[in-house]
């Protein structure tokens, strides 16, 4: 199962229109990483596994609500905002990167596929203002180094089942980068949502802030 029909497989609500949108997701990329090179050459197959189905892993631990504010911090080519920004387009989601090329290739297919609920900046997460109700990321550094970057980022009030924090996509043994970190947390394996074998070691980490 390849493509938008494995998006449907693992979330049989969307609507025709996200059905759509995540199709248009493959050529939109291709497209762009021939100018500029945000996903290695030999994975971009594996586009639909390998980022869009591993970014929508938050998604199976927090549904965000309509009006939520969510910071992507080194989105890189729009990983995981695009796709969750998709999944969930009444959620305003701002995607930041220290590359301004890839930001050029995040809002273009934002664009591309009419995402009007992404605003896409280059900026340092350290020097981003304002507060969200959470902030996402995929392996962008180690857990403890992006809690220092972020933590004074969320807002005090929380509207989601589980309070405002850090949902961090990471992969592998995590015990020692958990000890580290010296904060509660609670980590949710993607293998318990996707069958793929991709997922076998891939995790989503909560940090409550």
């Amino acid at each position: 199962m390849q493509r938008a029909d494995l998006i449907l497989h693992y979330f049989p609500d969307i609507t025709a229109r996200q059905q759509d949108q995540f199709s248009k997701l493959y050529d939109l990329y291709k497209d762009w990483n021939e100018k500029i090179n945000v996903i290695s050459r030999k994975d971009i197959d594996n586009l639909y596994i390998n980022h869009i189905l591993h970014s929508l892993g938050i998604a199976k631990v927090m549904a965000f609500k309509p009006g939520a504010s969510v910071l992507d911090v080194g989105t890189g080519g729009g990983f995981p905002g695009i796709p969750l920004a998709i999944l969930f387009p009444d959620t305003n989601f701002h995607l930041v990167d220290s590359i301004g090329k890839k930001i050029t290739v995040v809002k273009g297919v934002a664009e591309g596929i009419g995402l009007k609920n992404v605003k896409a900046e280059q900026n340092r997460a350290e020097q981003i203002k304002g507060e969200y109700d959470f902030i996402v990321s995929r392996a962008v550094t180690r857990l403890k180094e992006f809690y220092g970057w972020i933590h004074r980022k969320t807002k005090k009030q929380s509207i989601h089942p589980l309070d405002n924090g850090i949902l961090y996509l990471k992969g592998g043994n995590l015990d020692e980068e958990l000890a580290e970190l010296k904060r509660i947390h609670q980590v949710y394996n993607l293998s318990d949502y996707f069958t793929e074998e991709f997922f076998e070691t891939k995790k989503v980490v909560y940090v409550p802030l």
